[in-house]
């Protein structure tokens, strides 16, 4: 039978500002916690509050769950950042956490979109994370991008009754479209550049921070949402990522007909299943 649970709001410092989140507590003295890292712009409560139920979905199967607002965003102090510069946020969260449940002895980090980009490459670094979850893993550039929506938008399209009737009845605007799909060719097999002169790409250093860290890693991905389909061509593009993603110490699970944030209910709840189930190891 499931724990009962307590929230309870927790105030800490990152730098010079602070920052805020709340803990959801198991009654039972737990071992094992979630952090929560919330993707931008988000804030701790999530879409439709996936992060509130999730973290106390958790609490009430014996597992400690943090979410918090990093610097600004929400009601934590400090100018709003991108998700590749909340690596001080992240540590400054894990010692609240670790401070707040002092009987932890697992500690994962949980993250959606740019969130699990962010703790794909932060999780290396710090001894205290044994393990990390991923849900729909932002991976884009701009070919990517360009890639993904000619295999997975357009073919889709033609498979659509909706399509032809708009066709047949002179509704569709062909020349928009061909215009549109010869632009996103021209980027999509075009030499991939890094993002700026002095980094590799996102998905190369996703890469280097996940073979660093020797933890174990959940993916979860959504059937319907475009970031997670580039995400999955990149792991079949890319020998690297493959070999990465079909190691032992990876478990990945799949919702066919999910969106990007898991909006239904049944597909929140799944999520809420899955991560209980491996973090717990059952």
């Amino acid at each position: 039978m499931p724990d009962g649970f307590d929230d309870s709001a927790l105030a800490f410092r990152c730098g010079g500002d602070w920052l805020y989140g709340v803990l959801s507590m198991p009654r039972s003295a737990p071992t094992q916690g979630v952090l929560i890292v919330v993707g931008g712009p988000q804030y701790r409560a999530g879409s439709h509050r996936q992060f509130t139920l999730l973290a106390r979905s958790l609490a009430e199967n014996g597992i400690a769950a943090m979410r918090f607002d990093y610097r600004g965003m929400g009601d934590s102090q400090g100018p709003m950042r991108d998700f590749d510069t909340i690596a001080d946020d992240v540590r400054a969260a894990i010692d609240a956490f670790t401070q707040a449940v002092p009987g932890m002895n697992e500690l994962v980090l949980w993250g959606l979109c740019d969130a699990a980009s962010a703790i794909a490459m932060y999780a290396a670094s710090d001894a205290r994370v044994g393990g990390v979850v991923m849900l729909n893993p932002w991976v884009r550039t701009n070919d990517g991008l360009a890639r993904a929506t000619l295999k997975h938008y357009y073919r889709g399209r033609l498979m659509e009754p909706d399509f032809w009737r708009k066709l047949l009845r002179g509704r569709f605007d062909i020349a928009g479209s061909l215009k549109s799909m010869a632009t996103l060719a021209r980027t999509a097999f075009s030499a991939g550049k890094p993002d700026s002169e002095s980094a590799l790409p996102l998905p190369q250093r996703m890469l280097a921070g996940m073979q660093a860290f020797k933890g174990r890693v959940l993916i979860i991905t959504s059937g319907a949402d475009l970031t997670a389909r580039e995400f999955c061509d990149v792991g079949a593009a890319m020998p690297e990522w493959k070999r990465l993603l079909d190691s032992a110490r990876v478990t990945w699970h799949r919702i066919d007909k999910a969106d990007h944030t898991f909006s239904r209910r049944v597909w929140r709840d799944q999520v809420a299943q899955w991560t209980c189930t491996w973090v717990r190891g059952d």
